[in-house]
């Protein structure tokens, strides 16, 4: 039985009150004291886990201020605070045992553009990515780059002193900031920007605050007088140290101060960033990219200097590694016609060269570079096997969005043993570079592991991440001998273990690196600005005479709460297990289908990263209980009275269960995740586990039942479907069903039904053994029409109009007998019921497979359910029958059909988001169709529709599938003549209608049109 789950995880009761205190306050913002909530922001893209005391989402400069200001009266002395971003850090950055104070949420705005100067005034908390977007119709771009620019937010950008591809040219974000505001731990404002050293005399002159007056004083005078030490002990880098940069706070001749540059990079230990003025970078008028194949790794690492020396602005490099992983990925599609593989070769290295700037500038560099590389292919020299070039900008992006997605791929590599991020952006003068990763190679060699590599070799920095098991002890004490040993390599070339995402928990590190007597510097400057060591403490540094500090690499780790889960289990759920916190699912994008209930809610536990992090934790407890999981999934419910007992005890029992329920429930089951998550993580797939076992303690609801239900009662349904429609739309009926069973605006039957427009058609009455009597090579002439429950009920039209249309191809479509397909039911977590839906129709499809036709289906969520559901719960019995899409069949059909001459047709075609994620090379599939047509089409990329089969037909989620449908479908629709909208999906050509007030066309029905012409 499911038992009741407790975490044992209370507040501290100092915290309790703090957070009270600051609920009676004129603090504005969210305060969340939720374990979910809690475990969510306890960890990052790191292997670390430190579960907070609670999270803060404050509205603005003030309520920072209000809670720093509470937190500085006495009884709260002891409450303490990180700051956090989008949650990107590979060290634990931002984790900590106090309080998150995470500025995504709310403080996201572009304040102020100011184009004549070339300068921007953002909020901390906006990602870097939408900052862009915003600046793109000024002609500037800030140009401080990184893997995670969709989710990453300029204030932890600023905090770790980010930087990535063409950081050679581009510089790191210190670079880039012209001035700071910050709010210190007394709750004051401090704002900072460069000062003439003249002004430094007279403490008015600097600030008007008497803390900040401090401050800058004390820091300007001891970096003064330490410039010397400073200059000698700091390795001479382009990726300079971060945490604290004593170097640059002064300019060259000692004539400027900026006090900015100690809190860029300080990860949040000395101040709350909340605002910043950037400098811009105006964008390139012309791009090129060559990518330069390689028979080894080791060529391109040792080529890179020389593409460096032709003034390239990016140079990035990729091993056999993660190409492979990226062949695998939905990302190869984009990509593949740029990357083409060299007859007869392997390719094991890939630099990727970009040269941005003026017209005839690019086009001297791009040839100069292209007949060096010519020769060298010729001559065998460089390890060069070939060379493509592009200068589409779409492309280029394209190749930026493959290197960028690398950084999670790594995590699809099969094994227990995962890649994982603790050295990875270690940093070396590029001319040492090679050696340095042979030696590096040679370190992880000798512990037999595996490891992939990528980076900017431009700037020295290459990340590398080791294949290590966290859930294996042995495995965990290995992580600190490698990182010790890569720490002490890194110094023998002169280089640096952080180059580019901070330090985090790696601060033991620094007293080699700074050397005694400046290490003593960070903590007399961490002691000015935080004495009692309540910000972020732990990293960096900590004020003197405070103790050493309680963070480091052998700090607690997820794998300590993951192994404590049996592995039979983490077997059965491997979808939970392997998300390994690279955080794509906090895609900013309105226009990217990835999560859209994180994007409609802004709440992390609303996403597949938290949704995997709740489910860990709910096993572990299950474990912790001495429940077998896998036994519970087979058992069967509670009774009807102990169900009922139980939920009504809901409000009054704490279960941990209702908050993995709370988070999955909120899932719109779009499967977006299980593509375009790096690691493949099926957030719908665990949820329909998770819900079998829940509601054998829990009464399901009413809604459940029919959804569930639909597929089975619709032929009833459709007998009468007048009548049928006439009891379930009118105003009475639709509100009772609202508030008796909680769903909206159900669709009505067709009138006339399939079954009547098909009457006396050719194509009814299937009738196997005729079909097994044609001959073998007349059977290519055949069509099956595969029925789905909503097309072939709610919009029978469309399948009169499909079978038509394979008519005017001159083929014969035979429309097979309706049968389940069982996806609701797998939506809704009823598996023995989904299982024996999908054997039945698996052993038909199997039978009819056998007659060596094809067979296709209209609706893509559907048809890919027997690809992928079947296959998960069926196994080996599922068989071996193919059901393609409309698109996938029509491929083939063309080929065979002269193509149409060119009309006047142009036509936009939405995907669903299944489809797009499942099937990334569907648009340019129908593009190619319609062409061959004699049309136009043309492929919008949005996000979801808000509708996600029956999501948005349940009024409990009515709010945010119409706020969903708003972020992207609304306003692109508007911009579209309404008979150009082509829409795949049956559940968002039903949002369209509710929503837009019109009914767009299927593609096969636009097809059928054209054909007709």
């Amino acid at each position: 039985m499911l038992p009741l789950l407790s975490h044992q995880q209370t507040l501290e009761p100092v915290y309790l009150a703090y957070l009270d205190a600051l609920e009676q306050s004129e603090y504005s913002g969210d305060i969340d004291k939720r374990y979910s909530a809690r475990l969510v922001q306890a960890t990052d893209n790191s292997v670390y886990q430190f579960l907070p005391q609670a999270v803060l989402y404050p509205k603005n400069q003030q309520d920072i201020q209000i809670a720093l200001t509470l937190a500085a009266t006495d009884a709260f002395r002891s409450v303490t605070f990180s700051a956090r971003g989008g949650g990107t850090g590979t060290n634990g950055q931002s984790l900590t045992h106090g309080l998150i104070l995470d500025v995504s949420r709310y403080m996201n705005r572009v304040l102020e553009v100011n184009a004549e100067q070339g300068w921007v005034r953002v909020e901390a908390g906006v990602v870097k990515d939408a900052l862009n977007d915003a600046l793109r119709p000024h002609g500037f771009f800030f140009s401080p780059d990184l893997s995670t620019s969709n989710r990453a937010t300029i204030g932890g950008m600023i905090n770790t002193d980010a930087s990535g591809a063409g950081s050679l040219v581009y510089g790191k974000t210190s670079d880039h900031v012209l001035a700071l505001r910050s709010v210190l731990i007394d709750g004051s404002v401090l704002d900072t920007q460069p000062l003439d050293a003249g002004l430094l005399c007279n403490p008015d002159n600097v600030s008007d605050n008497p803390l900040g007056q401090k401050l800058i004083s004390a820091v300007a005078a001891v970096c003064r007088e330490k410039r010397t030490q400073i200059e000698n002990q700091f390795p001479k880098l382009n990726r300079f140290l971060t945490g604290y940069d004593l170097k640059h706070v002064w300019n060259d001749n000692l004539t400027q101060f900026d006090l900015s540059r100690i809190l860029t990079g300080s990860e949040g230990t000395l101040a709350v960033i909340t605002e910043a003025k950037l400098n811009l970078t105006p964008l390139p008028t012309e791009r090129a990219m060559v990518n330069i194949k390689y028979d080894s790794f080791q060529s391109a690492l040792r080529h890179a200097p020389s593409l460096v020396a032709a003034r390239a602005t990016v140079v990035e490099t990729v091993d056999s590694k993660v190409l492979n992983l990226a062949r695998e990925d939905i990302v190869w599609h984009s990509v593949s016609d740029l990357i083409q593989e060299v007859p007869g070769k392997v390719i094991d290295g890939l630099n990727m060269v970009e040269f941005a700037g003026d017209t005839v500038e690019v086009e001297q560099k791009l040839a100069s570079l292209e007949a060096v590389l010519t020769e060298q292919i010729s001559k065998g020299e460089c390890g060069v096997l070939g060379y493509q070039v592009t200068q589409d900008k779409p492309s280029i992006e394209k190749i930026y969005g493959m290197r960028k997605k690398a950084v999670g791929l790594l995590g699809a590599t099969k094994g227990r043993r995962k890649p994982i991020a603790f050295a990875e952006d270690t940093a070396v003068p590029p001319e040492k570079l090679a050696d340095y990763i042979m030696e590096f190679r040679a370190v992880l060699d000798g512990h037999n592991l595996q490891y992939g590599m990528f980076g900017h070799v431009d700037a020295g920095v290459l990340h590398v991440r080791p294949a290590l098991d966290m859930c294996d002890v042995e495995d965990e004490k290995l992580l600190r001998v490698i990182s010790d040993q890569v720490a002490a390599l890194t110094l023998k070339y002169g280089g640096l273990m952080w180059g580019e995402h901070g330090k985090g928990v790696r601060g033991e590190y620094g007293p080699s690196v700074f050397g005694d007597e400046l290490y003593g510097v960070l903590q007399d400057i961490k002691g000015l600005f935080d004495p009692d060591n309540r910000l972020n403490p732990g990293k960096l540094v900590a004020p003197k005479h405070t103790g050493a500090l309680y963070y480091d690499i052998d700090s607690a780790k997820r794998g300590k709460f993951d192994r404590q889960i049996p592995i039979e289990v983490r077997d059965a759920f491997p979808d939970v297990m392997n998300c390994n916190g690279n955080g794509l699912c906090f895609n900013y994008s309105s226009y990217s289908p990835m999560c859209p209930s994180f994007k409609v809610t802004g709440d992390r536990v609303q996403s597949p990263k938290g949704r995997a992090g709740l489910m860990r934790e709910w096993l572990r407890l299950l474990e912790a209980e001495g429940v077998d999981v896998n036994a519970l999934a087979k058992a069967k419910p509670l009774g009807l009275l102990q169900r009922v007992q139980n939920t009504l005890n809901a409000q009054r029992d704490y279960d941990y269960s209702h908050e993995v329920m709370e988070s999955l429930k909120g899932c719109l089951a779009c499967k977006a995740c299980s593509g375009q998550c790096p690691v493949k993580v099926d957030v719908p797939k665990f949820r329909a586990q998770f819900f079998n076992i829940y509601y054998q303690r829990y009464l399901r609801p009413a809604k459940d039942y029919l959804v569930a239900g639909i597929e089975d009662s619709l032929p009833l349904m459709a007998a009468a479907p007048r009548l049928t429609n006439f009891a379930a739309q009118n105003p009475l009926s639709q509100w009772v069903i609202k508030k008796a069973i909680g769903y909206v605006d159900a669709p009505a039957l067709s009138v006339p039904t399939l079954k009547q427009r098909l009457d006396g058609h050719a194509s009814r009455g299937y009738d196997l053994a005729a079909l097994q009597a044609i001959p073998e090579e007349a059977r290519s002439q055949f069509v099956l029409v595969v029925q789905d429950p909503f097309n072939s009920f709610y919009d029978s039209g469309l399948v009169l109009r499909f079978i038509q249309l394979i008519e005017k191809l001159g083929l014969k479509p035979v429309l097979l007998p309706y049968k389940p397909n069982g996806k609701p039911t797998h939506i809704k977590g009823f598996l023995d019921k989904f299982a024996k839906t999908a054997q039945s129709s698996a052993d038909f499809l199997n039978q009819v497979h056998k007659l060596d036709m094809p067979m296709v289906g209209i609706d893509p969520a559907l048809v890919l359910c027997y690809r992928d559901e079947y296959r998960e719960v069926l196994g080996a019995n599922r068989g071996h029958f193919e059901v393609k899409l409309a698109n996938e069949w029509l491929l083939n059909v063309i080929k065979d059909l002269p193509a149409k001459a060119p009309q006047d047709k142009q036509y936009t075609w939405f995907s669903h988001c299944t489809e797009s994620t499942a099937k990334p090379n569907t648009a340019n599939e129908w593009t190619k169709i319609f062409a061959h047509f004699g049309a136009k089409l043309t492929a919008v990329n949005l996000g979801c529709c808000g509708m996600a089969g029956t999501y948005g037909h349940e009024a409990e989620n009515l709010e945010r599938s119409k706020a969903l449908f708003e972020m992207s479908w609304q306003q692109t629709l508007a911009k579209i003549e309404q008979p150009q909208v082509l829409v795949s999906g049956y559940s968002c050509r039903t949002q369209v209608k509710r929503f837009a007030g019109y009914k767009p066309k299927h593609p096969l029905e636009a097809l059928l049109e054209l054909a007709n012409i």
